[in-house]
């Protein structure tokens, strides 16, 4: 078989695409090896004796399967995991969290009686308009404040 090099490299430039997605018809290949200009490369792929080769896409499989897999809870162990706890933990979560665990400690007060009902009324819209970070800041409150004597 004759040298296409030429050929190719030629049908690379006038449709511009790589050498490597250029295909020449093997039954026609005497009639490209002598075509030496640009003008008879042309002609020759109009008449479909030259053509491109169409781009291969990514199938993606391996992404897919992935995605899948993680859906199911695999490939989310301890050492796929890149920062805190409460950096993956969604934020609305995490205040229903800690407002659980406050509003769970305003009612064990109230319910032994070491605090009365309008005090626990008050405490309790602080923390739902967030005047208390955590329990440990409700706790500090109500040291300060003389609430209680002791915080357990």
């Amino acid at each position: 078989m004759s040298d296409l090099s030429l050929q190719k490299r030629l049908a690379a430039e006038i449709l511009g695409v790589g050498v490597s997605r250029i295909r020449i018809d093997p039954a026609r290949a005497d009639e490209v090896s002598g075509a030496i200009t640009r003008e008879e490369v042309k002609r020759l792929l109009k008449e479909g004796a030259i053509w491109v080769e169409p781009v291969h896409g990514i199938a993606g499989v391996s992404s897919k399967v992935r995605k899948t897999q993680r859906a199911k809870g695999r490939r989310r162990g301890q050492g796929k995991r890149k920062g805190v706890k409460t950096a993956r933990l969604d934020e609305k979560e995490a205040w229903a969290n800690r407002i659980r665990k406050m509003r769970r400690f305003l009612r064990y007060l109230r319910d032994k009686n070491l605090i009365d009902k309008r005090t626990y009324r008050r405490l309790y819209r602080l923390a739902k308009g967030g005047a208390f970070k955590n329990l440990s800041s409700l706790k500090l409150y109500l040291k300060e404040n003389k609430i209680l004597k002791e915080v357990k």
